[in-house]
């Protein structure tokens, strides 16, 4: 009788490709060797259940994964990284995609694509930042929600005036005496009958919360900006005209290291303070601002751009020479772009703006 021997799989010098859909109660996970798809399947956001697959299934072989950013954070590359599984986080819009693939968005063909285009080497990993980078990151970003929030609760506070004809006190008129103390006390007493009293009221006290909540994360982001690791860095920020202290506090945040930018085209590009660019043969059509960046940043430089050709006079000059040839709107996105650059220089050099020098 001959004997049979069972061999003890070894995927040894292999690799295995890993492509992840990710979603609040499942994956979708797709799984590739070098030559075939193997499989495609969905399981619970476990980390420890796919690496326990892997390593029961593909012993020995080297494991490759990723996943779209969204929603779900870094949290899962951690794990698969600590896990020993190497994970790339990847900008959903560089993943090639097929006709059939934008035409029909299912689970497991995102995944699929995910894994083809990691074996064939066409994915390009975005930056990971620290875990105390994400956590002071959330703080900035809330402060973000809550301004947003307070500032729809004012308008409906607006909205329900108008809709029953109340007209502003003359001492009101103008729109810097809102939400002050004196403007408050005069909406509370404000007479639009019993149930408009209620909902008035109601918008009152949730303005109250926000505007409460917001000085309490104003004075949590300051206390913040004094720790050592952001102390230096903010107050060589705040040395560039139209950048304050809350602004630094969100580059700093949002960028974490500036050395990972090369120059200052590519800071601008992660920004999106960069045109759209459509070439063909000797053609070349420069279109309006790109919808792609970071738009926190991008916002905080053109607000401090306004600011800046105010306040320093070799920006004013380049300001009013680019309006002779362009809108004032597109103007300012090139002072925005100066500015990127004399931040990006007071960070790399450490040294302070010096006001007034034209570059």
């Amino acid at each position: 009788m001959q004997k049979q021997v069972n061999k003890k799989l070894d995927f040894s010098g292999q690799n295995i490709y890993v492509g992840l859909d990710t979603h609040k109660k499942q994956i979708t996970v797709t799984i590739m060797g070098e030559n075939l798809h193997l499989k495609t399947f969905s399981q619970p956001p476990d980390v420890d259940v796919l690496v326990k697959y892997l390593n029961r299934n593909f012993p020995g072989a080297t494991y490759h994964a990723a996943y779209e950013a969204g929603y779900s954070g870094f949290w899962l590359q951690e794990r698969l990284q600590a896990s020993g599984v190497n994970c790339m986080v990847v900008h959903a819009a560089d993943v090639p995609t097929k006709d059939k693939e934008k035409k029909q968005k299912r689970d497991p063909l995102d995944s699929r694509k995910i894994a083809r285009s990691l074996k064939s080497g066409e994915l390009e990993a975005i930056y990971v930042p620290s875990k105390n980078c994400q956590q002071d990151r959330s703080l900035l970003r809330a402060r973000q929600r809550i301004v947003g929030n307070q500032t729809r609760c004012r308008n409906r506070i607006k909205a329900l005036l108008s809709y029953f004809g109340i007209n502003y006190p003359e001492q009101f008129t103008r729109s810097g005496t809102h939400w002050s103390k004196r403007f408050m006390e005069w909406l509370k007493k404000v007479d639009i009958g019993k149930s408009g009293n209620n909902t008035l009221a109601t918008y009152l006290a949730e303005a109250e919360f926000w505007r409460s909540t917001l000085t309490t994360i104003l004075k949590q982001i300051n206390t913040l900006s004094g720790e050592e690791k952001y102390a230096k860095p903010v107050e060589l920020l705040i040395s560039v005209p139209g950048i304050g202290r809350l602004t630094a506090m969100m580059v700093l945040t949002e960028l974490e290291d500036i050395k990972r930018f090369k120059s200052r085209d590519s800071l601008c590009n992660y920004i999106g303070l960069v045109p759209n660019v459509s070439s063909s043969s000797d053609r070349e059509h420069v279109g309006d601002i790109t919808q792609r960046g970071n738009k926190t940043l991008r916002k905080c430089f053109i607000e401090s751009a306004w600011v800046a050709v105010r306040t320093d006079p070799a920006l004013t000059m380049k300001y009013n020479q680019l309006c002779s040839r362009m809108k004032g709107n597109k103007a300012i996105i090139r002072i925005a772009r100066m500015l990127v650059s004399r931040l990006r220089y007071v960070l790399i050099n450490k040294t302070e703006y010096e006001l007034g020098v034209a570059a």
